[in-house]
Formats: C-alpha cells, structure tokens, sequence
C-alpha cells in the first residue's frame, strides 16, 4: 500500500498557501490613490470639510485622496458619479442630507436611488439651522417673527440657498405650522442668501451656526431659535424652537450631516476597512479642530447602523416635502 503522507502534506501545504491568498483577494485596498466626490463647490463649508478629512483619510490609508467637485442639482451630480463608479473602494463621496433625504422627494428626475445605488459607510458631522431675522424686523422671538409676518405679508419673506435645500424646506414648513405668509426666495447657496439678509433685502433665513456666529457680533441679524431636540453648545443662548412654543418644529431640521457613502455593491471587507480608516481619519486631533471650527458637532456610526439611519431619514424628510408642499419649482 502506498503511503498516504505525501498527500496529506501536499494538501496542508496547499491549505497553508490558500490562507493569505484569501486574505489578500478579501483586503488587498488601499494600492492607488482614493478619489473623493464632493458634490459642492470650493472653498464652501462642505469642501472646507471634505479637505480636512481628505489630509486625514490619506494618513491613515496610506494612499494620497484626490478631492473632486463635482457640482450641481443640489449635491444630486456628484453623489450620482459616486452611485456610478466601480465599488472597489477607489471613488467615495461627502454625502449630505439633501443628496440622500431631500432631493429625491423634491427632484422631477432624481438620478439615483440613495436607498439601493450607495453603499454608507459612516456620518462623519451632524449640525442643525437656525432661524435669523435682519435687524429691521422688530421680532426677537419666534411668536414675535409669527405675529409680525402676518400684519406684513409684503415685507415677510425667507431666503434659502436654492430650491429643495434644508433652509427652503425649513421655511416652507413654518409657514404651514404657523399660517405665516413667507415668501421663499431663493439664491444659488446660502453665502449670498445670508449677504441679503443682512442688508436688509430679505427679512429671514435658516442658515447654519459657522456662518451665522460670525454675523452676529455686527448686530444686522438676530438668531431667534434653533431647529434642533436640544440647544447648540455653539449657541447655548437660542432656545430650539419647542421650546419657542412650536413642538414637533425639530423634525425639519434636526440631523442634518455630511457622510461619507461609497457605490452599492461593495465587498462587506472592504467596506468595513474604510470605515475604520474614515473613524481613524473622523478622530485625528486636526480634524476634530476643523469640526469644532466649523461648529459641527462630531459624530459617526457603523455601516449597518447609518443604513438604517439614511432610510428613516428618507421617509422623515419624504413626509417634510408633502406636508410643507414643496415641489422643485
């Protein structure tokens, strides 16, 4: 009978040789630099963002992270390129609430599906809107703003950074809460939104806190509350706007954020690497400094959990566009 051993220490040696084979088809990312789409342009908050992770994804990947604007439709161009790319964890994007929660409700041809053509990898930001008034409006509550609008609807208007962004959304749905006759008017971003505002041309906006605290000392705005469960720790002063005497308001606006989303698709390994890259990345102290900066409040979760997250966020904002009535226009 011949023996049995040379078999037997071929086929250990065979399973000895297959375990870093596996383990190299399962892992083998990083190799080449990373492309990040943002679907903003630059030097705005979303890019000022996306650069600072940028520096810090690349350390901790090793790779250099090329950052891409892609702008237009509201963010809805640059996530599309990221839904069309390969998922072999060389594209990723900066997801935002709009790009994923509002547009498609808003949009007449959304081009992707946030639910079934991404894969979301972690929130990175959360951060809410805060309602300001110019300092020709004599309100400095919201009833007051309330009161005030309704005895001068020709001078109550609100200004957003386009239609279908969160500050359009938010002043369509105050207006359906408190019977407010505030005319939207729209800008191509928030920047000069805000600049009307201050002088005097629009009487309102929901704006975000990095670029209202600035503002506040030259006395041209005034913060009446914030759209958030609970008050900012960037402006302690402003009551949200439950406590302003609108209960259910923070629907509208709490949780917005930025993300980082990869195409659908991907290998579960790899996407478990980048997101323990993009955490190791979300935690550097230069980072936390931009976030802090930028009046962020940091905040990330596993895969599986902002999955479910940017589902019931869909289905809240869904239901946002269809109470406030809003429609691309």
């Amino acid at each position: 009978m011949k023996s049995t051993k040379p078999l037997r220490l071929a086929a250990l040696l065979l399973a000895a040789l297959a375990v870093p084979l596996v383990t190299m088809a399962q892992t083998p990312w990083p190799q080449k630099p990373v492309r990040l789409i943002v679907p903003f342009a630059a030097g705005g908050p979303a890019d000022v963002l996306a650069r600072a992770f940028a520096r810090n994804f690349a350390d901790a990947i090793g790779q250099p992270v090329i950052v891409d604007n892609r702008t237009g439709a509201g963010g809805a161009i640059g996530i599309d390129a990221v839904a069309k790319s390969a998922p072999d964890g060389y594209t990723l994007g900066l997801a935002h609430t709009g790009t994923t929660g509002i547009n498609p409700h808003v949009m007449a041809k959304h081009p992707y599906n946030p639910l079934t053509d991404l894969t979301p990898i972690t929130p990175l930001v959360s951060y809410a809107n805060v309602l300001i008034v110019n300092d020709k409006v004599p309100a400095r509550n919201v009833k007051e703003f309330v009161a005030w609008a309704k005895a001068n609807p020709a001078a109550a208007t609100y200004a957003s950074g386009g239609n279908g962004a969160t500050n359009h959304l938010a002043g369509g749905l105050l207006k359906m809460l408190t019977g407010a006759p505030l005319a939207h008017i729209p800008y191509r971003g928030s920047a000069p939104a805000l600049q009307d505002v201050m002088a005097g041309n629009v009487s309102s906006m929901f704006d975000i806190p990095v670029t209202v605290i600035p503002q506040l000392k030259s006395g041209r705005i005034h913060p009446l509350a914030i759209l958030a469960a609970k008050r900012s720790t960037f402006m302690p002063d402003v009551p949200t706007l439950r406590e302003a005497g609108y209960p259910g308001f923070e629907e509208a606006g709490s949780d917005l954020w930025f993300g980082i989303v990869a195409p659908a698709q991907m290998p579960p390994a790899l996407v478990e690497l980048i997101y323990e890259a993009t955490v190791k990345a979300a935690n550097k102290p230069e980072m936390l400094e931009t976030i802090r900066k930028m009046a962020y409040e940091p905040w990330t979760m596993p895969p599986a959990e902002f999955k479910t997250f940017i589902r019931d966020d869909f289905a809240k904002w869904e239901k946002v566009v269809k109470a406030a009535g809003l429609k691309s226009e």
